[in-house]
């Protein structure tokens, strides 16, 4: 199990949010925490700690007057850590090269692939046609609902028909190098992590995985190990010193053998 730091943008800020709070509509968000620092400093603090495979997530939509401001945050996080951190928010196959030009080691994907409910696999092709499935991140983000937990777009507000399994997952996999799951319920509350959804992701074998939501404790790095059967990895946002948490960044990094 991997730490994989973050750094969440929102209105041209580094912040961290409630996941299931966002909204497109006047670009709103209840915030946990926000940085005095700009993205390029978390850049360069993961650099110095050799730790590769971050995620550099644009929380505003691509029709939002802020998603600019966004997307020059990302690109000074990148340009501070080369081929160190991955870029979400927004990626389509038309943009996708531009951020691993830049510097990105990958682009994450959701909306773009998930879309009027179910996957576009055409849309999946042109993306690995335009950076390479080695360049790819399938963003699985999900949220509980009826028999299962189910993958949602746009700023986590549209449930599609897509139910995440590990069967799902084999079929998606030949498309991306990882996968990174936020357990949109628990996202930002820093309320514990979701164990049922991480017993379901344990149940798959394939690319890596990320997991992220809900972590306050170091009792709860314990359940993830256990219950992820020490192959997932995990992001760790509001609860983190660096975010205005409890958990300290070093001794993160030494619990995770990092």
């Amino acid at each position: 199990m991997k730490f994989r730091p973050c750094i969440d943008i929102h209105n041209g800020k580094v912040k961290q949010i409630i996941g299931g709070t966002l909204l497109d509509q006047g670009d709103q968000a209840e915030e946990n925490f926000v940085s005095v620092h700009d993205a390029g400093f978390y850049g360069k603090l993961y650099k110095k700690n050799q730790l590769s495979g971050g995620h550099v997530i644009m929380l505003n939509a691509k029709d939002s007057p802020y998603y600019e401001a966004d997307k020059e945050q990302a690109v000074k996080a990148i340009e501070a850590f080369p081929q160190g951190l991955q870029v979400g928010g927004g990626i389509t196959d038309e943009n996708a090269a531009y951020f691993i030009q830049k510097g990105a080691s990958h682009v994450i994907v959701t909306s773009f692939v998930f879309t009027d409910g179910s996957i576009r696999y055409d849309r999946l092709d042109r993306l690995k046609d335009a950076v390479g499935k080695e360049h790819l991140v399938l963003d699985l983000s999900c949220r509980r609902k009826d028999d299962g937990y189910y993958i949602v777009t746009d700023r986590w507000q549209k449930f599609t028909k897509e139910k995440i399994s590990a069967e799902q997952m084999k079929k998606l996999e030949s498309y991306c190098d990882e996968f990174l799951i936020h357990g949109v319920d628990v996202e930002g509350k820093a309320q514990g992590i979701d164990q049922e959804l991480v017993e379901l992701l344990a149940e798959y074998q394939g690319n890596p995985v990320t997991y992220a939501g809900g972590v306050r404790s170091f009792e709860d790095l314990e359940v993830l190990k256990k219950y992820g059967k020490e192959k997932i990895d995990v992001t760790i946002g509001s609860a983190l010193d660096l975010f205005g948490g409890s958990m300290e960044f070093a001794e993160v990094l030494s619990y995770c053998g990092q």
